[in-house]
């Protein structure tokens, strides 16, 4: 399981037009699942992220957590994490979890962050969408958790 995490000042994401998650201050969070993830790993990330010190203090150190931060985080779920572009032309797909196994680990790794007490909002799982943002800084990471299999 693997996270992409930009620190924006607004996100937004739209469905066929129509707006279904917007935020703040905060960080939008584009999430990539493989078959072999865990409820386990969705949880470990989930603390993580909300821990993680990406945001400045009053002095313009990066060192404040967005609980700190009292920011707002956007999750998008994203196959395409998983994308294998070392052959050929075209990625290929096939590292990324099906759909069924994704969306249950998407859901709670969101529940998770909620339980954290921040304010989230969602794009809809395997829906086509369009995302903007303004990123801050910019500041863009990405953690993984992997399995203790591999």
């Amino acid at each position: 399981m693997k996270i992409l995490i930009q620190r924006v000042t607004h996100a937004k994401v739209e469905v066929e037009g129509t707006t279904v998650g917007t935020i703040g201050p905060g960080a939008l969070v584009f999430i990539g699942i493989t078959h072999d993830d865990t409820t386990k790993q969705a949880s470990w990330l989930a603390n993580k992220l909300i821990n993680l010190r990406i945001f400045k203090d009053s002095h313009g150190k990066i060192n404040q957590s967005i609980l700190d931060h009292n920011g707002e985080i956007l999750v998008i779920s994203q196959f395409t994490l998983y994308a294998e572009c070392s052959e050929g032309r075209r990625p290929s797909f096939t590292k990324a979890a099906q759909p069924e196994l994704a969306k249950c680990l998407y859901e709670q790794f969101v529940e998770e962050v909620r339980k954290g007490g921040i304010v989230v909002e969602t794009g809809v799982f395997g829906a086509e969408m369009k995302i903007s943002l303004t990123n801050d800084g910019p500041v863009t990471l990405i953690l993984e958790h992997l399995s203790s299999s591999r």
